[in-house]
């Protein structure tokens, strides 16, 4: 059945459920949910073998579900407890959707997260994971990262040296050494090529903020240090 003309009555049933449901976690929050699916269709678009559109559209906007935090010992668990609580969600609370789809939707928020270390085997499993990663990276990225150094207490950068050039990384204590530590290395583990032309351009901000960073911090305001 042809399921791409009723995703608008889908998606605001979704969405309904979501901000019933109340998330309060900034980083992974109906918003959240909403940027991963706008930008997993438009990545969609480009592909020369489109994803299912309502798996993808399912996946985007419950792949988060259950989000443990950074520091918690079964983040990890984190994807893995989303698909299966999804999987229980569209039977009870979403009559009506298609149950063959069930699966493919599971895989893929399964298979989206860093953490859970699942290689993506479906395109919809692919896009998601580009979709996803790219929420790190660009203004977003680093909005998020800010925002979860304030829950943990992390210190947001070091003073006196925050690019880590005389020192070792340390993104459990610098936020910004986070860049570098992980976002940065993105791009090459995009599995599209639209993902990976967005995650190129978006790291690119990244390394200018780095830089903007560096000559607030510093006061090298004329490059020379």
């Amino acid at each position: 059945m042809d399921t791409t003309g009723f995703l608008p009555i889908w998606e605001d049933r979704f969405s309904a459920y979501l901000r019933e449901l109340g998330i309060s976690d900034g980083s992974h929050d109906l918003s959240h949910f909403q940027r991963v699916w706008k930008t997993a269709n438009y990545i969609n678009r480009q592909e020369n073998e489109p994803a299912d559109p309502l798996v993808l559209l399912t996946a985007a906007y419950f792949h988060d579900l259950i989000a443990l935090p950074k520091n918690h010992p079964q983040r990890q668990e984190s994807s893995r407890l989303s698909a299966e609580r999804t999987g229980e969600l569209l039977v009870t609370e979403f009559p009506g959707f298609p149950q063959e789809k069930i699966p493919a939707v599971q895989h893929a928020i399964h298979a989206h997260s860093f953490s859970a270390a699942v290689p993506p085997l479906t395109p919809e499993a692919k896009i998601l994971q580009d979709a996803d990663r790219l929420e790190a990276l660009g203004a977003i990225g680093a909005a998020r990262t800010f925002y979860i150094a304030g829950q943990l207490g992390t210190r947001l950068f070091d003073p006196e040296d925050p690019l880590a050039e005389h020192r070792p990384l340390d993104d459990r204590t610098y936020a910004l050494d986070h860049f570098t530590v992980k976002l940065l290395k993105l791009p090459a583990l995009m599995n599209t090529a639209a993902g990976r032309r967005l995650a190129e351009e978006n790291a690119a901000w990244l390394r200018d903020f780095m830089r903007q960073m560096h000559r607030e911090i510093t006061g090298d305001w004329d490059g020379n240090q």
